[in-house]
């Protein structure tokens, strides 16, 4: 799966079964197809992990946005060459404490638009609101916290993804303009 808009490319692939794996297989992943969007030798390409900051890609010494999602199946990566990007995917699943899970991090009006709406929907919009949520804190560059209210500056984009996943992509708004699926 790649999505290529305006300086920012969405991949995913479906990763070995364990984590460390998983992480490296990305990485890998993004490297190729970043050195094919950008017509580079892929050895003028790496990553650059620091704890507790976001990810970068070096392209040729010039440095790009990277955000990263796993789950059990399924890894995605985004890349930004002109600005932030975040990308979050969870697996489509019923959440016993949901409502409690929504208020704590998503806050009350999400919480209370979940209860008000049909019970079997609940999971899948339960998921698009929360990697809406987590692809929206990874491009502001701001860990997941209880809600606080403040409102983040990003343009969201759902990511086609397979049917038990929900992703989406995060941009600062104005960054890009126009997509296409390739």
């Amino acid at each position: 799966m790649l999505l290529s808009r305006d300086g920012v490319l969405a991949i995913g692939i479906v990763p070995p079964p364990f984590r460390m794996e998983a992480r490296a297989h990305l990485r890998q992943a993004v490297r190729e197809a970043a050195a094919q969007w950008q017509n580079l030798d892929i050895g003028a390409i790496t990553v650059e992990s620091t704890p507790g900051a976001p990810p970068r890609l070096l392209l040729a010494g010039r440095a790009a946005s990277l955000s990263f999602s796993h789950d059990e199946g399924l890894s995605l990566a985004a890349i930004g060459l002109h600005g932030p990007v975040g990308i979050d995917m969870m697996r489509v699943q019923d959440i016993a404490d949901w409502f409690i899970l929504a208020r704590d991090y998503l806050g009350p009006q999400v919480a209370q638009e979940l209860a008000a709406g049909p019970d079997a929907q609940r999971p899948r919009r339960l998921a698009q609101a929360w990697t809406a949520r987590e692809a929206a804190l990874k491009c502001a560059g701001k860990q997941l916290a209880e809600w606080d209210g403040v409102a983040l500056n990003c343009h969201l984009q759902a990511v086609e993804t397979p049917q038990n996943f929900v992703a989406m992509l995060a941009t600062i708004r104005g960054q890009t303009r126009r997509g296409n699926t390739v």
